[in-house]
């Protein structure tokens, strides 16, 4: 059940997130705004896996790339609404993590991690070659229709906001109903202690292979929004390893394990980012990864709960008058 006086904070929050289009006319800031709600429900969808169940994967530009591919194709050579392509790519991406999973799941810590990276790094070296069939390393340009929200494609920003809008609360959604269900329990357990599990009689395999097709299904809505967004695509942008880098920083600050986690560090890392690029351009080199890597450092260091975890403790120590965890 939900608190009521926590319903009355989501409903207000709410009601700011679909009034701020209304109330900010800048097209930039609304730019930066997308791309908040963008790698905010990144971040959520690799949290389920990264977060809840403690599977460090770093390769989940594969199924972003899988979903922006899936759609594209669909788009242009068979005039199939991105709409439906878009869930066409969840289920492209979900199919591609059974095999992926199945390889991947056999090995734990960082030969898990690293496993991830390459299957990545292997479907993007794949699509350099599709030229026929992927147009390569060029990449190709979505037509622009103009105004066609049947097509996915609109005159104004706004509309993209809402769109990504609606997919964050969606992936939100869905992590709380999973929080509070077995699963959940399951994803927890296995985080904590896999071997530990499986001896009580958890399924490890099963869930995590649940899990992970849940997390690429939401991973690829997410690549056939942005590459609506920027009207381009190609393998280097599809299957970027900085997006998987991206959903497990903004996770990790924020608070892995939890809902609102990758949220709160995507507002963190994307406002800094944006901000320093507004200030500085280019006149100093790398001062966006020198801060990230600050900041990263300051939370493994000191907060190694993130933000999320720092909150909990404060609220605990000054508001409830309880000790904080340690």
């Amino acid at each position: 059940m939900i608190r009521p006086l926590n319903l009355l904070w989501l409903a207000l929050g709410l009601a700011i997130l679909i009034a701020l289009p209304h109330l900010v006319t800048s097209s930039f800031a609304i730019d930066i705004f997308i791309r908040i709600l963008l790698f905010s429900f990144i971040g959520v969808a690799w949290n389920l896996m990264g977060g809840y169940a403690k599977q460090l994967s770093l390769g989940h530009a594969a199924y972003f790339g899988l979903g922006a591919y899936t759609s594209t194709i669909l788009q242009i050579d068979f005039g199939i609404s991105p709409w439906i392509g878009m869930v066409a790519g969840g289920v492209v991406a979900m199919l591609a993590s059974l095999p992926i999973g199945w390889l991947c799941f056999r090995l734990r810590g960082p030969y898990f991690t690293i496993a991830t990276i390459a299957t990545a790094q292997a479907l993007m070296l794949i699509f350099l070659k599709f030229r026929d069939f992927a147009w390569g390393a060029e990449g190709t340009t979505i037509p622009n229709l103009g105004s066609a929200p049947l097509m996915m494609q609109f005159e104004g920003k706004a509309a993209y906001y809402y769109v990504v809008l609606g997919l964050l609360a969606l992936g939100l959604v869905i992590t709380w109903l999973i929080e509070r269900s077995w699963m959940g329990y399951y994803l927890v357990a296995i985080g904590e202690d896999e071997d530990a599990a499986e001896a009580i009689g958890v399924n490890a395999p099963k869930i995590k292979r649940d899990i992970y097709m849940i997390s690429s299904f939401l991973t690829a809505l997410a690549g056939t929004f942005y590459t609506q967004y920027i009207y381009f695509i190609d393998p280097a942008t599809a299957f970027s390893f900085s997006i998987s880098i991206e959903a497990a920083l903004v996770s990790i600050v924020g608070g892995i394990g939890t809902l609102w986690g990758p949220v709160i560090g995507t507002v963190l890392l994307e406002t800094t980012s944006a901000l320093l690029q507004s200030w500085l351009g280019g006149r100093v080199g790398g001062i966006q990864l020198t801060i990230y890597s600050l900041i990263l450092m300051a939370v493994i260091l000191w907060r190694p709960t993130g933000l999320i975890g720092f909150a909990t403790d404060m609220y605990r120590r000054y508001v409830r008058r309880q000790p904080a965890r340690a």
